[in-house]
């Protein structure tokens, strides 16, 4: 459990805050919900950062080496 200490209060927007509530989960506390919108960000960010790799670096298959 999160102590009082340990916690932010971040402003948002009624409209904002009601965008977070459509996505959030039964029970699911908006420090939650928050964290795995972040995670989902990071995977988008580095499958997103794999395909401009993909698409723009040249590659040697192995059997070439």
């Amino acid at each position: 459990m999160i102590e009082m200490s340990e916690t932010t209060t971040i402003p948002l927007t009624k409209a904002t805050r009601d965008l977070l509530k459509k996505h959030g989960r039964k029970g699911e506390t908006y420090d939650q919900l928050i964290r795995r919108l972040v995670e989902v960000a990071e995977q988008l960010e580095f499958a997103e950062r794999q395909k401009r790799i993909l698409a723009e670096e040249e590659f040697i298959p192995l059997g070439e080496v």
